[in-house]
């Protein structure tokens, strides 16, 4: 899969603060890609680069193939985490005027905000000036104001923030949708469950250096404790336990029983699965094995702390 944006060895300073330390990116066409990192760590000077309102100290952008420009800010979605809409304007308006700042002819503009509003369910929005809305309500208009002029990259920092449950999942089917249709999809959030739910590839930032990179999935292996998670029956507890423990270390935080059933977290080390297998079904009935891997959630604190 080739990349539709990479970021070359980009530098930013202000003053004696370093916000990024030649940071390098590659991300994929049709993907999702979840930008990572704790407060400070310098995602939100990224996406200002890639949005072309500041510029890199040195490095450089590609964007299909090539050096950033003027031009592609054509081809780029920005929903930003403080968003930014005109509260006193009406929102058909203010939506048209923003649609043709991306390039669009008035008449197409309408086109894809009727597209836009029946898909949302928000028609009877056009004449509603922006501060009689929810903040909820304003963000769909947000949302359909950076993506209505169907932008090769999509940048969404913090999407589903003042959504609601259902709403979010609302935006969340979008999101989806756009990356069938070959939208590439740079994702910034702290919510960790979106990322799993979401993300094809991630990198991490902390203290504006790049600390991981890559496949969701890989980087979860690389992450793996060889621990397994495992639930048995068994009329002999004791010799149960004294079998695995001769060979293996079991996370006593882990160990429950309930309706004589053993739930246990197991290290396995460089023994096989297969190893530890072997004991269980001769001591009682396995009714649960799988490995422990480790959320995005657990992989962000154990790098950044």
């Amino acid at each position: 899969m080739s990349n539709l944006l990479e970021v070359k060895n980009v530098v930013k300073q202000y003053g004696d603060y370093t916000a990024l330390n030649a940071v390098s990116l590659s991300i994929p066409k049709g993907s999702i890609y979840g930008l990572l990192g704790p407060n400070g760590a310098g995602k939100t000077s990224l996406i200002r680069i890639i949005n072309q309102i500041t510029l890199p100290d040195s490095g450089e952008i590609i964007l299909d193939g090539e050096k950033l420009q003027s031009k592609h800010i054509q081809h780029i979605g920005y929903l930003p985490e403080e968003r930014g809409l005109y509260q006193s304007m009406k929102v058909g308006e203010q939506c048209l005027y923003l649609a043709q700042m991306k390039g669009l002819s008035k008449a197409e503009a309408k086109k894809q905000l009727d597209y836009w509003f029946d898909r949302l369910e928000i028609q009877g929005w056009w004449n509603k000036k922006i501060q009689e809305l929810s903040k909820g309500m304003a963000q769909k208009i947000q949302f359909v104001v950076c993506v209505l002029h169907q932008p090769k990259l999509l940048i969404l920092d913090e999407p589903f923030s003042g959504f609601d449950p259902v709403n979010a999942n609302v935006i969340k089917d979008e999101i989806l949708a756009l990356k069938e249709k070959g939208t590439t999809i740079l994702f910034s959030t702290h919510r960790m469950e979106s990322v799993e739910e979401l993300c094809d590839e991630i990198a991490l930032i902390h203290k504006s250096n790049k600390l991981i990179e890559g496949k969701l999935n890989d980087v979860k292996r690389q992450f793996r404790t060889n621990s397994y998670e495992v639930g048995i029956l068994s009329s002999d507890v004791e010799g149960l336990m004294f079998a695995i423990t001769q060979k293996f270390s079991v996370n006593p935080a882990n160990f429950k029983t309930l309706n004589n059933e053993l739930k246990l977290e197991i290290h396995i080390g460089d023994a096989t699965p297969n190893e530890l297998l072997n004991i269980l079904v001769q001591k009682g009935q396995v009714t649960h094995f799988v490995e422990k891997i480790p959320s995005v959630n657990d992989i962000f604190i154990q790098t950044v702390s």
